[in-house]
C-alpha cells in the first residue's frame, strides 16, 4: 500500500499590532517578501486594508473575489474601484498589482442560502448566529483561493477575518482558521502560509492600520471607495462612508470610526 507522505508544516499570522502607529511611514513593515501572495478580495473596509497591507510585505499580490449569489452587486463593484484607486494613488504598489480574479460560486450560495444572498430579514435566529451568516463561507473561500493559489504559483493567503470586533461567525475564528490551513496543505501537498493581519484588531485599529500604512490617502480610499453595508446602499456619504447604518456591518464600521476619531485617528 503507497505510503502518504508526512504532514507539511503550515503558519497562520495574525498579529498586525506592530504595523499601528506611524502616518504613511512603510519604513517599520519590515523587509519586502520576494514571494506572491492572494488577497481573498471583497472590495469591504477589511479586504482594502488587507490588500493594501499585502502591499506592504510582497513583490506580487494577486486579488480574488467570489459572485456566491449576493443580493448586491454593489460589494462586486466595489472591489474594482478600490483596486483603481489604490494604483492610482500608490504607484509603488501599483508595480506589484497583479491580476484580479472574480470565481463563480453561485451555485455555493444558493446551497448557504442567508440575508445576503436571499430575501430575508437581517435578524438573529435560533442558531445564536446571525441570518446573515452563510455557513462555511469562508471555508468554501479558502478552497478556491487555494486551489488558484496552487496553479498561480502564490504561496501566501490573505484574508480580513477577524474575531475581535465581528458577527459572531463561526468561520472567523483563528482555531477554525489553523485547521483549515492544515487541511489545505495536507490535501494540496503544499506549505501555503494564510496571513490574517486584522484578526486581533478592533475596527477601530483597522482605520489605524490603514493610515500607517498609506496615509490620509488610504484612508479617505477606504471610507469612500470600499463597500460595507448587508443592504447594498450607496447612497448618502456618512463620516464613516457609504451605508444604511443600521444593518450590523455598519454598525461595526461606524463605531469603529467613531472610536478611532475620539482616539485622535493616531
Amino acid at each position: 500500500m503507497p505510503q502518504c507522505n508526512a504532514a507539511p508544516e503550515y503558519r497562520i499570522e495574525y498579529d498586525a499590532a506592530s504595523f499601528i502607529g506611524g502616518v504613511g511611514n512603510l519604513a517599520h513593515m519590515g523587509p519586502m517578501i520576494h514571494s506572491g501572495a492572494l488577497v481573498l478580495f471583497s472590495g469591504g473596509q477589511d479586504s482594502a486594508v488587507c490588500l493594501a497591507w499585502a502591499l506592504t510585505r510582497f513583490s506580487r499580490v494577486e486579488t480574488v473575489g467570489f459572485d456566491y449569489g449576493q443580493r448586491h452587486g454593489v460589494e462586486l463593484e466595489a472591489r474594482q474601484t478600490v483596486r483603481a484607486a489604490i494604483a492610482a494613488a500608490f504607484p509603488d504598489w501599483a508595480a506589484r498589482l497583479g491580476e484580479d480574479h472574480l470565481l463563480d460560486m453561485r451555485g455555493f450560495g444558493a446551497v448557504a442560502e442567508s440575508a445576503l444572498t436571499a430575501d430575508r430579514a437581517i435578524e438573529m435566529t435560533e442558531t445564536g448566529l446571525p441570518s446573515t451568516f452563510v455557513p462555511g463561507r469562508n471555508l468554501a473561500f479558502l478552497v478556491y483561493a487555494a486551489a488558484l493559489a496552487d496553479r498561480r504559483g502564490l504561496k501566501a493567503l490573505v484574508g480580513g477575518m477577524c474575531e475581535t470586533d465581528y458577527s459572531g461567525y463561526p468561520d472567523c475564528r483563528r482555531d477554525t482558521l489553523e485547521a483549515m490551513l492544515q487541511a489545505l496543505n495536507l490535501g494540496m501537498a503544499q506549505d501555503f502560509s494564510l496571513e490574517t493581519p486584522l484578526m486581533a484588531l478592533t475596527k477601530a485599529e483597522t482605520w489605524g492600520l490603514a493610515k500607517s500604512l498609506g496615509g490620509e490617502a488610504l484612508v479617505e480610499i477606504v471610507r469612500t471607495d470600499s463597500h460595507t453595508c448587508y443592504r447594498g446602499e450607496r447612497g448618502a456619504l456618512h463620516a464613516w462612508g457609504h451605508g444604511c447604518g443600521t444593518c450590523p456591518a455598519c454598525e461595526l464600521r461606524a463605531r469603529g470610526w467613531e472610536e478611532w476619531v475620539a482616539e485622535g485617528r493616531p
